[in-house]
């Protein structure tokens, strides 16, 4: 008997076949221009990702990591150092970022039921040094921004998962000041490597962001004038990486509503059942399921059960940053964000990728009920 072939939580061989021919004939242009650090495709790729989502400016990067500390250098250059509240439940180049760029990392818990940032922690947690917030829009459920603006700070939206999600109308990228993207190969844009981008409505701040990727050269409209007037960085998004996200921003729309499907798929199948709590679908936005994240009793029994199953499922993330070695000199503890820590002992990610097949979403939802009415 063949072994059941394994419900992977990403499965990027799928998704690269059903697009390869145009791949292929993306990269086969770059190689053939021999411009392979920005140039046109990037410029292309800016343009078609900003036009996709109503944003004004998009400036490519090298990563989402990247595009998270020029926003926040930005910021720095124009209000000086001080402190950044963020969230601890998130990824870690959140807070890495924000010590990168010279800043002074503070956290705020979370909100329960969307795992983002909470406006009422963020608003306690400010004070006369605060330059900035950054909220995370996880998951792909956009943060409440409206609820952040009366801090009168600069918003920077770390969207690195949430590319295409909407707020009251409203696009991720469009929502803050300054905003990061990340199209990790994961993402539900993901490039052939690391990539990401930086948009903004501002004109003034898209043109720092440019330099600041470059080495902080200022350019001509002839190209490189060797002209620095300020100290940046090697942060460029290479041609290859912005073509080949050219042709998967066109399959996005596609490969979104399909990710919407299975979400819905899994809210009927485990209405009801006692031991998981459903993610939230927003009363005022889209939700882009870059993770169908659950709340699970017994989480980590349940992931060993669906291992057994062949389905593959992760953690994002089970040690909040706060708690994490690497930031145990700024003196932060266990119980100082409850609702956080809470948070990375219950979640799961469930597989909701766009190329997953209605039969494996179906052995998915058999084998959660199967756990906790068995």
């Amino acid at each position: 008997m063949l072994p059941v072939e394994p419900v992977r939580l990403v499965d990027l061989k799928a998704q690269h076949g059903e697009i390869r021919g145009e791949i292929d004939s993306a990269i086969r242009e770059v190689l053939d221009t021999g411009a392979f650090v920005l140039g046109p495709h990037v410029e292309r790729f800016e343009k078609e990702f900003a036009a996709a989502f109503g944003i004004k400016q998009a400036v490519g990067m090298n990563s989402g990591t990247d595009a998270l500390l020029i926003a926040l250098e930005i910021v720095r250059h124009r209000a000086g150092p001080g402190e950044v509240i963020t969230t601890p439940f998130t990824f870690f180049a959140t807070a890495e970022a924000i010590l990168l760029a010279g800043m002074k990392l503070r956290f705020a818990d979370i909100d329960a039921s969307s795992f983002n940032l909470s406006p009422e922690a963020a608003r306690a947690a400010a004070g006369p040094r605060t330059v900035a917030v950054m909220p995370v829009h996880l998951y792909g459920r956009c943060a409440d921004m409206d609820a952040l603006k009366p801090l009168g700070v600069p918003l920077v939206e770390d969207a690195a998962q949430a590319v295409g999600a909407t707020y009251k109308g409203r696009t991720a990228g469009t929502l803050g000041d300054l905003a990061a993207f990340s199209f990790y190969v994961t993402k539900n844009l993901g490039a052939a490597g690391d990539a990401g981008a930086l948009t903004t409505e501002d004109d003034a701040a898209a043109a720092l962001a440019r330099s600041l990727r470059a080495h902080g050269e200022v350019r001509g409209e002839g190209g490189r004038t060797y002209h620095y007037e300020r100290v940046g960085r090697n942060s460029r998004l290479d041609a290859l990486q912005a073509a080949i996200l050219r042709v998967k921003l066109r399959h996005l729309g596609a490969w979104q509503a399909r990710r919407e499907a299975h979400a819905m798929f899994y809210d009927g199948a485990w209405k009801g059942v006692d031991g998981i709590v459903l993610p939230q679908r927003p009363p005022d936005g889209r939700h882009v399921y870059h993770q169908y994240v659950v709340r699970a009793a017994k989480r980590d029994d349940l992931r060993a059960h669906l291992a057994r199953e062949g389905i593959e499922t992760n953690v994002f993330y089970p040690q909040p940053l706060h708690l994490q070695p690497a930031l145990k000199d700024l003196g932060f503890r266990a119980g100082q964000f409850p609702v956080a820590e809470e948070a990375a002992r219950e979640v799961l990610a469930l597989p909701v990728h766009a190329h997953l097949s209605e039969a494996a979403r179906e052995r998915v939802a058999a084998a959660v009920r199967s756990f906790y009415r068995g």
